[in-house]
C-alpha cells in the first residue's frame, strides 16, 4: 500500500515522542514544555516555524527563548537571565562597531561565516553591540538603544539581534540608569526630566510621614509606586522604561496623581500627619509647612522647614540650630560645675 504524501510530511514533522519531560535545564536555560497547539511561533535556535499540532516545543521561562524539542541539544548560547542576574548593566557606548575583521568574518554568536556581500551569510550589524550576526541570530528585530536615549534623547528604534533584544527586554524595567553622572547636562535640555526629578524629591521627603503613619501603612500609601520601587529608594536612579515613559508624558501624569494623592493624606487626611509640620520660626506666621511645599526650603543640618522667601532673606543662623547648639553648649557646662562644687 502507497502512503499519501500528506501522510508521509505528517509523519516527518511529527516528534516521535509525546512523553518528553515538561522542564529542561540547558546552559541555565529554563525550558517549560508549551502546551499551546494552535499559536504559530518560529524557532530560535533553526530559525524555522514551529508546528504546533505536530512538534513539541518548549520556551524559556527566562528569557523567553523559544525552540523545537529537537533543537534543546544544539543550543550554544546561556540564558540572558543569567547575564541580567550577574551584569545588570547597559552598554552605553553608541553602537561600538569594531568591524567584520575583528570578529574574523564570523557571526558574533554562532560563529558560522559572514559576509557584507550576502556570501556565503548576510552580515547583518545590531546597532546596541554594534556587533555583526548572520540571519538566524538576527532577526531584524528592532528595540530603544539606552545609548542613544542617554546621550542625544533618541528613542527611535534600532535594529538589533535576537540575544540584544532579549536582554533589552529583560533590563528594560531595571533602574541601573544613574542620569547625573552619566550625562548631567541632559537635565538642561528636558524640561521633563527636571519635573519627574522634583516629584521624586518630593516623594522621598513624604516617605519618613508614611512609615510611621499607622493609617498610611493599612492603606499601603506607598504601595501606589510598587512598580517603580525606586521612586521611594532614591531620585537619581532610572530605568530605562523610566524615560521611555517621560519622553511619551506618560510618567509625569502618574506620578503627579501619585504626588497629589500622598500631599492630601498628610496635609488634609491624617492628624497624625498634620501634627509633624512645621512653623516658620523666622516670621511665625502663615500656615503649616511641610518639606515638600512648593514655597518652603528646609535647613539641611537640622530639617526644620521655613518660608522660602524668610529662609534666603534671613542673614543670621537657622534658629533651631542656634536652639541645638546653646543646648549642647550646657550639656558640656554642667558636669565642670559639679566637679568644681
Amino acid at each position: 500500500m502507497i502512503e499519501h504524501p500528506y501522510v508521509a510530511c505528517l509523519s516527518l514533522l511529527q516528534d516521535p515522542s509525546e512523553d518528553e519531560p515538561n522542564i529542561r535545564v540547558i546552559l541555565e536555560h529554563r525550558f517549560y514544555k508549551e502546551k499551546s497547539k494552535s499559536v504559530k511561533q518560529t524557532c530560535d535556535k533553526c530559525s524555522t516555524i514551529i508546528w504546533g499540532l505536530l512538534q513539541t516545543w518548549y520556551t524559556c521561562t527566562g528569557c523567553s527563548y523559544r525552540c523545537h524539542s529537537k533543537c534543546l541539544n544544539l543550543i550554544t548560547k546561556p540564558c540572558v537571565r543569567s547575564k541580567v542576574s550577574h551584569q545588570a548593566e547597559y552598554e552605553l557606548s553608541i553602537c561600538p562597531e569594531t568591524g567584520l575583521d575583528s570578529q574574523d568574518y564570523r557571526c558574533a554568536e554562532c560563529r558560522v561565516p559572514i559576509s557584507l556581500r550576502g556570501v556565503p551569510s548576510e552580515a547583518r550589524q545590531c546597532d546596541y553591540t554594534g556587533l555583526y550576526y548572520c540571519s538566524n541570530c538576527h532577526w531584524n528585530d528592532q528595540a530603544v538603544i539606552p545609548a542613544r536615549v542617554i546621550h542625544n534623547w533618541d528613542f527611535e528604534p534600532r535594529k538589533v539581534s535576537r540575544c540584544s533584544m532579549r536582554y533589552l527586554a529583560l533590563m528594560v524595567s531595571r533602574p541601573v540608569l544613574k542620569l547625573r553622572e552619566i550625562n548631567p547636562l541632559l537635565f538642561n535640555y528636558v524640561e521633563e526630566l527636571v519635573e519627574i526629578r522634583k516629584l521624586r524629591q518630593d516623594i522621598l521627603l513624604m516617605k519618613p510621614y508614611f512609615i510611621t503613619c499607622k493609617e498610611a501603612m493599612e492603606a499601603r500609601l506607598l504601595l501606589q509606586l510598587q512598580d517603580r520601587q525606586h521612586f521611594v529608594e532614591n531620585d537619581d536612579m532610572y530605568s530605562l522604561q523610566d524615560l521611555i515613559d517621560i519622553n511619551a508624558g506618560r510618567l509625569s501624569c502618574s506620578l503627579t496623581e501619585t504626588h497629589t494623592l500622598f500631599a492630601k493624606h498628610i496635609k488634609l487626611d491624617c492628624e497624625r500627619c498634620q501634627a509633624k509640620g512645621f512653623v516658620c520660626e523666622l516670621c511665625k506666621e502663615g500656615d503649616v509647612l511641610f518639606p515638600f511645599d512648593s514655597h518652603t526650603s528646609m535647613c539641611m543640618d537640622c530639617s526644620a522647614v521655613f518660608h522660602r522667601d524668610c529662609y534666603y532673606d534671613n542673614s543670621t543662623t537657622c534658629p533651631k540650630c542656634a536652639r541645638l547648639n546653646l543646648r549642647k553648649q550646657s550639656l558640656l557646662r554642667d558636669p565642670s560645675v559639679e566637679l568644681q562644687a
